[in-house]
């Protein structure tokens, strides 16, 4: 009787339960759209950092990391190689020199990382031929070419052809330098880092340091992202004198930001959900004034408090049972499309993305295990926000309800 009456109810004004469920919807919708728009930025810097900045593995001297002096080199790279290049895991290798300096010009200095670079492996290795913007990387036959960042090039005034000078210590710590000149300008999602990190050829680099054949890093991409823990594990064992490091340990702030962003994309969504509520309380409160006569008249021909409170939280149910599949088909179409076609924030300024490491074009993705805590979310949210409506139905005196 009591379903069969909350059923009959929230069809006897159309309008409203249609209000309340158009509401649910629309709070489903916005938690899925936040969830999913969270995880495909996550998974794009995530995929940056991993295709175009560190590679899965990266293996250094155990000092380099922490003092980032040129002295710290890796010795017999071809033993070193070909132990590598035994597991099967690894599909990529990259070999850099590193040195940290000053960049100096006519309109100022600022401080840089030098890597000196193979082109047969880094282009491949950090996307790095395709974020070049003005140019075609390194001319043919000319000796100490550099490729800059764009932030860099604006912030030091420099163009395609200036003349630089990088100065840094050698091996022997000794201030060495040299002229360069602009061969090419990149551009890539990481503004910081276009402001920091200049690209010259690793034989050239190679001798100003006077190395012997050394490097100071060996970068490695694996065939599949969930390789990285064993085989770090892996090179540990078979490298103990060397410092292995997983993507997740080179750049600790993208790990940080994968696990922190479950906690925010909910923070957003609950603020969602007491929007939802106040709603939801409000329209409830609203029908239940309404009906204050009839509520009296149930109440005076002897039906308890308990089976009144129970047909209005029926009620809430059936409208949030109503509202609900709409929201979770709008929020997924939704989702899938913009997955498929990609959703642009440039207007948030492509400069503001770059800062903290983001692409403009976004891929959002919902992961499907968040259903369930979703709906669990909305449910919970649509029911507590039919309490208090409840809670003064039953607290109704079927005299004074029937006066009114």
């Amino acid at each position: 009787m009591i379903l069969s009456m909350a059923w009959r109810n929230i069809w006897r004004h159309k309008a409203r339960s249609l209000v309340i469920m158009v509401s649910i919807a629309l709070g489903l919708f916005a938690g899925i759209a936040v969830l999913s728009l969270y995880e495909g930025m996550m998974i794009s810097r995530i995929r940056t950092v991993i295709d175009e900045e560190t590679g899965h593995i990266q293996i250094h001297h155990p000092k380099f990391s922490d003092e980032n002096e040129s002295k710290y080199l890796i010795d017999n790279i071809e033993n070193i190689l070909k132990k590598i290049s035994g597991i099967p895991e690894i599909i990529e290798i990259n070999k850099r020199i590193l040195a940290n300096g000053m960049l100096s010009t006519p309109n100022g200095t600022a401080g840089v990382q030098t890597i000196g670079i193979d082109t047969n492996t880094e282009f491949s290795f950090s996307s790095l031929k395709l974020k070049i913007k003005d140019g075609n990387g390194f001319k043919p036959n000319k000796k100490y070419q550099a490729i800059i960042g764009k932030k860099l090039a604006q912030k030091m005034k420099l163009e395609i052809g200036s003349k630089f000078v990088l100065m840094f210590n050698d091996t022997s710590n000794n201030l060495v330098s040299s002229s360069y000149r602009v061969a090419s300008i990149y551009q890539s999602t990481n503004a910081p880092l276009d402001e920091r990190i200049i690209y010259v050829s690793n034989y050239e680099l190679s001798d100003l340091l006077g190395l012997k054949g050394q490097v100071h890093e060996i970068g490695l991409k694996l065939r599949n992202d969930d390789d990285v823990t064993a085989t770090t594990i892996k090179l540990k064992q078979l490298l103990p004198q060397l410092k292995i490091e997983s993507w997740k340990e080179i750049s600790p702030e993208t790990e940080f930001m994968a696990k922190t962003v479950d906690t925010y994309s909910y923070i957003i969504m609950i603020i969602i959900m007491i929007a939802l509520a106040f709603g939801i309380l409000n329209t409830m409160h609203m029908a239940i004034m309404d009906r204050s006569r009839e509520i009296g008249m149930i109440a005076a021909l002897g039906t308890n408090k308990f089976k009144i409170f129970l047909l209005i939280l029926l009620e809430t149910i059936f409208l949030t049972m109503g509202g609900v599949p709409f929201g979770i088909i709008l929020g997924l179409s939704t989702t899938f499309y913009f997955n498929k076609h990609g959703l642009d924030l440039s207007g948030m300024g492509e400069d503001l993305m770059s800062n903290f490491g983001f692409k403009t074009v976004i891929y959002p993705e919902f992961p499907l295990e968040k259903l369930i805590p979703l709906l669990s979310i909305v449910i919970i949210t649509a029911l507590l926000s039919s309490l208090l409506p409840a809670i003064k139905a039953i607290n109704m005196k079927p005299i004074d309800a029937l006066k009114n």
